[in-house]
């Protein structure tokens, strides 16, 4: 997977590199060379430093240039900055100073083809795509094909509820709930909790 680092700061990407111990990686510090370098190969993960190249992502956005795994960083990362980025098809959105074992897990999920973002913009996407109430297909649909206690963290998710939080307000284990989150995933063939209010709502 050849990892494509846009920016126009020269720091930010050493700074990235050095940090995540990224050793085999291409820099690209305009859009034409961007563009030449994903016409290269279609196994690229793009990494945006938002906070130089806002401008030119936001272009090819505009222009629905389809720009797949791309994973957009900045250094004060904002909600509403994160919701548009993520309706336009961005797989994980965060702070470009995230901690190496974040990135870890942020470059894991875009990889396996899951959304990833920060729990703050995680729980405020949930909230903003959950109905009150799922509709009836939805609610035949779970009924079918998961457990009553997948059911009832099912319901928690689209409260927008963490593990922890789901956990707690069931006395069970964090790990427990990690389990029935997967079970439900598998079940109902989405990858993240996203992607499961969407089916939902």
């Amino acid at each position: 997977m050849q990892i494509i680092f846009f920016s126009s700061a020269f720091g930010i990407v050493s700074e990235w590199k050095s940090n995540h111990e990224i050793e085999h990686s291409v820099v690209c510090y305009d859009i034409q060379n961007l563009e030449e370098e994903i016409a290269k190969t279609d196994e690229y993960i793009l990494i945006v430093d938002y906070d130089s190249v806002s401008a030119e992502i936001n272009k090819l956005m505009a222009s629905a240039t389809e720009l797949k795994n791309m994973i957009v960083l900045e250094k004060d990362p904002e909600i509403v900055t994160g919701k548009m980025l993520i309706a336009h098809g961005i797989k994980a959105y965060g702070n470009a100073r995230m901690l190496p074992i974040h990135f870890s897990q942020m470059i894991e999920n875009v990889i396996d083809g899951k959304v990833w973002t920060y729990p703050e913009l995680t729980t405020s996407l949930i909230k903003d795509t959950a109905n009150p109430t799922i509709n009836e297909e939805a609610i035949v649909l779970i009924q079918h094909r998961l457990s009553p206690k997948e059911i009832e963290v099912t319901y928690f998710i689209l409260d927008g509820l963490t593990n922890n939080a789901i956990a707690s307000k069931m006395d069970i284990t964090t790990r427990t709930v990690k389990a029935h989150v997967g079970s439900i995933f598998q079940k109902l063939h989405v990858s993240d909790r996203i992607s499961l209010v969407l089916l939902l709502k």
